[in-house]
């Protein structure tokens, strides 16, 4: 903690990642939700063509000129993908993959061109590619946090709309709202969330700040609500995490640091949320899968019982082994139904069930047949 108050660069790169993590993630929400993942890796890809464009054109590195091309380059690109989809059969995932391709490919020949230049004002273009989030300075702080500012405040000015647009669209066309508008205006706040992260992450890693938040913020509620607060939080702790594991180990990237915080991140949600987690689920089926084997048990006591008078007519285990031949198990349940009070055990041996156990049986009964 003295060390991030104390240094100026760690502080500045802390800052800032924390800033790109909660922005990603809040717009990130969205593109998940709306199955548009792949869209924020062709929007980051199609960047890369804007940035050399915007130096050749201007001759400046300045963040702020810098971002401007790679918005519009990647605003551009998804306008190419839905007209794409729109006037002709391509789907829409062959057509976010060849704009991806397409336009990467001509960043790569803008980047190889530009660093032919006879002077050296060009150094540094090529730290988008993977990002450097060393080379963050407070004015690109500043302009993350008012761009990014911009973008969580349209978001929460048409909340509404956006979370009408990102579940059920057709009732947003039956409400007569300007659904076309509110999808491009979406997508244009992802694509500023993407644009203030590529000086950080790069363009090659920038898809899954926007992604791994989101999904993992996802396996912990249903509440869109808090799920963008969640994945908020979860991205600016990655981002913090990632720069102060960077600075703490030599020759640790950051960028690729916090992409692989938030990997954690999602592989901890995916592993231990309480309703989707994989561990948790697997709890929940043995324990059902438990309380199905003593139900069965305890009905086949019942069923054995009803060949007499007395419903609690006791049997010996031997003439339950007939149904269930595995020894060990069946006694279990007998033992686990024996806890609940719902068979018992005589001094022979045999097994009965108790007037509990004959309630039980008479509702179970009437459940399956109802």
């Amino acid at each position: 903690m003295e060390q991030l108050l104390n240094d100026y660069t760690l502080r500045t790169v802390t800052l800032g990642t924390a800033i790109l993590g909660a922005v990603s993630g809040a717009l990130g929400t969205f593109a998940v939700l709306r199955r548009q993942s792949l869209l924020g890796d062709a929007i980051s890809h199609a960047a890369l063509p804007g940035i050399g464009l915007a130096f050749i054109l201007t001759g400046s590195k300045a963040s702020l000129v810098l971002m401007v091309g790679a918005g519009l380059a990647g605003w551009f690109a998804t306008a190419i993908v839905l007209l794409i989809t729109a006037g002709t059969r391509v789907k829409y995932d062959s057509a976010l993959g060849l704009v991806l391709s397409v336009f990467f490919g001509a960043g790569l020949v803008v980047l190889t061109y530009v660093q032919r230049y006879p002077n050296a004002n060009q150094a540094g273009l090529d730290s988008f590619l993977f990002g450097q989030a060393a080379s963050l300075v407070v004015a690109d702080v500043i302009t993350m946090t008012i761009l990014g500012g911009v973008a969580l405040a349209a978001l929460l000015l048409f909340w509404k709309e956006f979370k009408l647009l990102a579940f059920d669209p057709e009732f947003a066309h039956s409400l007569v709202l300007p659904v076309r508008r509110l999808d491009i205006g979406l997508t244009t706040l992802l694509v500023v969330a993407i644009v203030i992260g590529l000086q950080t992450v790069g363009v090659v890693l920038m898809s899954a700040m926007i992604i791994a938040p989101a999904a993992a913020a996802r396996q912990w509620t249903d509440h869109l609500g808090i799920m963008t607060l969640v994945s908020m939080v979860t991205g600016a702790l990655c981002g913090v995490g990632g720069a102060l594991l960077s600075t703490s180990i030599s020759n640790l990237p950051t960028g690729p640091t916090i992409v692989v915080c938030a990997t954690g991140f999602v592989v901890i949600s995916m592993l231990f949320a309480p309703r989707r987690g994989i561990i948790w689920q697997r709890i929940r089926r043995t324990v059902q899968n438990r309380e199905l084997r003593s139900e069965s048990v305890l009905l086949d006591l019942f069923e054995l019982a009803r060949t007499h008078d007395d419903l609690t007519y006791p049997h010996m285990e031997p003439a339950l082994r007939v149904i269930h031949p595995q020894r060990g198990t069946l006694y279990r349940q007998l033992r686990r139904l024996q806890g609940k009070g719902l068979v018992q055990m005589h001094q022979n041996g045999a097994w009965a069930l108790t007037p509990d156990g004959v309630r039980v049986c008479d509702q179970l009964r009437k459940e399956r047949i109802g």
